[in-house]
């Protein structure tokens, strides 16, 4: 006995149902599209493109036919620069806020310049925007390979589900911009503490880290020098070759301070792994801005490495709060890192620090005397021999 064809009240019940709501997007629009189909829509290409709070990617696009497995990419901002956007449908759409009806081989055409599109023989599209409650609109396309494209009967159809597809959009495009957000500014792990309902201030765990503290040198001079405009292109240059090496090791990035960066490294094989990823990260950025540097933009950096206990959390007041690392151990690594400045070393680490790393080319530069220590501090550069 096979299942009955649904209805169309059934399809929208669904969209707002727990099914719907707990599924991938990539299952939401499969079953999507499956639904549509049995309710005899000649649906030969559907997608959707979903606009994102993003500092890099414009959106998040899937497309799904029948048969096939969902097909879905984040589209960089770099698309906006390509002539065809300028009037793609999808485009012009979302911009207008107004439905499309492409019914001939030239509209269809500016549609088929998209990927998803090409090579599938289509022959009218209706392309809906979707107006979210706030940011930029997103869209969803009905695409058919019958020459008469849909009828007014279809088309009453897709002004019925629209809705409630958008809602069901909405919900998971708020899940990524909570989490995009935070990924953004305040780091991945911070981000999940923060999600996970570590918001009160107060709210502190007690953590060993490895604590790298990078500070772009003579930022004054050039910030003086140079018109502000070529003095952020420098520095988010400089960003650019220190804050990859420290997230492909594992490591958060927790503040931006001016032109200093400062992050932590808590690795679930402890310490020893945790001052290694730390290393490594150091010494990757150190070469990446000393090739940025031979390349025509003069930059260098001091990076200071220690081992110790924070208190990472919540401090702030009322409702204005930052997710942050404190204590003797972070005060530490500000002061053994004004030591590269005076001594010129690019790379300096306590003997905490040097000691759990453990490799030979670790070398003392002797005690020197830190602000607000009691007592100097034996440091040590690195000199691979």
């Amino acid at each position: 006995m096979t299942d009955p064809a649904p209805s169309l009240p059934e399809l929208i019940e669904w969209l707002a149902g727990d099914e719907c709501h707990a599924a991938t997007d990539t299952a939401m629009l499969a079953e999507l599209g499956r639904r549509l189909r049995a309710l005899g829509l000649p649906i030969d290409r559907m997608s959707l493109h979903l606009r994102t709070l993003h500092p890099q990617i414009l959106a998040h696009t899937l497309a799904w036919t029948e048969g096939e497995p969902v097909a879905q990419l984040d589209r960089d901002n770099s698309i906006e620069r390509l002539p065809f956007f300028a009037t793609n449908p999808i485009r012009r759409a979302t911009e207008s806020r107004t439905w499309l009806n492409l019914a001939t081989p030239a509209e269809m055409a500016g549609l088929e310049e998209l990927d998803f599109f090409q090579g599938r023989a289509l022959r009218a599209a209706i392309v809906a925007p979707m107006v979210m409650s706030h940011g930029p609109a997103s869209a969803v396309v009905f695409a058919t390979r019958r020459p008469e494209g849909f009828p007014p009967a279809d088309r009453a159809v897709f002004e019925r589900l629209v809705p409630a597809l958008r809602g069901a959009c909405e919900i998971r495009l708020l899940r990524l911009a909570e989490a995009t957000v935070l990924d953004t500014y305040v780091g991945p792990i911070t981000g999940r503490r923060v999600l996970d309902g570590h918001i009160r201030r107060g709210d502190v765990e007690t953590l060993d880290a490895a604590l790298l503290l990078c500070d772009l040198r003579d930022f004054t001079v050039l910030s003086n020098r140079l018109p502000p405009e070529q003095m952020l292109d420098r520095l988010n240059l400089y960003f650019d070759q220190l804050v990859p090496a420290i997230t492909t090791g594992g490591g958060e990035v927790l503040k931006f301070m001016g032109d200093a960066v400062l992050a932590f490294f808590h690795l679930d094989d402890g310490a020893v792994a945790s001052c290694a990823a730390a290393f490594d990260a150091a010494r990757l950025a150190l070469d990446r801005i000393h090739s940025a540097s031979q390349a025509g933009t003069p930059l260098s950096a001091g990076v200071a490495l220690h081992h110790g206990e924070v208190a990472y959390g919540n401090i702030g007041s009322g409702g204005r709060l930052d997710f942050t690392v404190i204590g003797r151990d972070v005060n530490l690594v500000s002061r053994i890192q004004t030591v590269c400045a005076t001594t010129g070393e690019p790379l300096l680490m306590s003997p905490r620090f040097a000691s759990l790393l453990g490799r030979p080319g670790c070398r003392s530069i002797g005690p020197h005397p830190l602000k607000g220590f009691a007592e100097p501090l034996d440091l040590f550069a690195w000199n691979p021999g």
